[in-house]
């Protein structure tokens, strides 16, 4: 597999990985290549340097660039502006709630049950909880809601 810099004819950049290089031309040749921003199918290879490996023992003297985020796409090309902020929003707003609430992990029914009914303080908590046990806690009138942005329970991270 070889990965290419593409570009479309509005300049956007994008990478694209292709079987071989005639795999690329062939399918440059049945129009079968567009831009995952504009739709563009005039697509050709961008400028690109090759990947050179540093020294093990060498460090970067300058702090390497930090790239901004991609733009956030859906099926149909970019989000707009207006979704793109709200699912920012709402990622920070998620953000902060983990970090003022408790990791129980898979005590995490347990733990919402014994606050529902008074035998533990009310305290902010996230956890694991499957379909099943989500569904039982709101029948018995527990309030629960999924966390909406992907995340990575504490006892997963490295």
């Amino acid at each position: 597999m070889i990965v290419f810099d593409l570009s479309c004819e509005d300049g956007h950049r994008f990478e694209a990985w292709f079987r071989s290089s005639s795999a690329f031309e062939d399918q440059s040749a049945k129009g079968l290549l567009m831009c995952p921003h504009c739709g563009s199918g005039a697509v050709t290879k961008a400028p690109m340097a090759p990947a050179v490996p540093a020294k093990g023992n060498a460090r970067p003297a300058v702090p390497a660039k930090t790239e901004p985020e991609p733009e956030a796409t859906s099926q149909g090309g970019a989000l707009p502006p207006a979704v793109r902020e709200a699912m920012q929003k709402l990622a920070r707003l998620q953000a902060d709630t983990i970090k003022q609430s408790t990791w129980v992990g898979s005590r995490f029914a347990e733990e919402s049950r014994a606050m529902h009914y008074g035998e533990k303080d009310a305290a902010l908590i996230h956890g694991k909880a499957d379909a099943k046990e989500a569904r039982e806690l709101l029948e018995e009138g527990i309030t629960v809601a999924p966390l909406l942005i992907p995340f990575t329970p504490p006892d997963e991270t490295n």
